[in-house]
């Protein structure tokens, strides 16, 4: 059921993590605060396929 994802920078659209995450409980897509290393700063990450 776990799934591997890629989360993407939202200002720089940057692959910077990966992680995964349990398809039937979390259907949609995440979206965490993390640390930019090409921006310098925390900005919100989102799911990318």
């Amino acid at each position: 059921m776990r799934e591997v994802i890629d989360l993407a920078c939202t200002v720089c659209k940057q692959r910077n993590y990966s992680t995964n995450k349990n398809k039937k409980n979390d259907p949609d897509r995440l979206e965490r605060n993390k640390f930019c290393k090409f921006c310098r700063k925390h900005i919100a990450h989102k799911e990318v396929k």
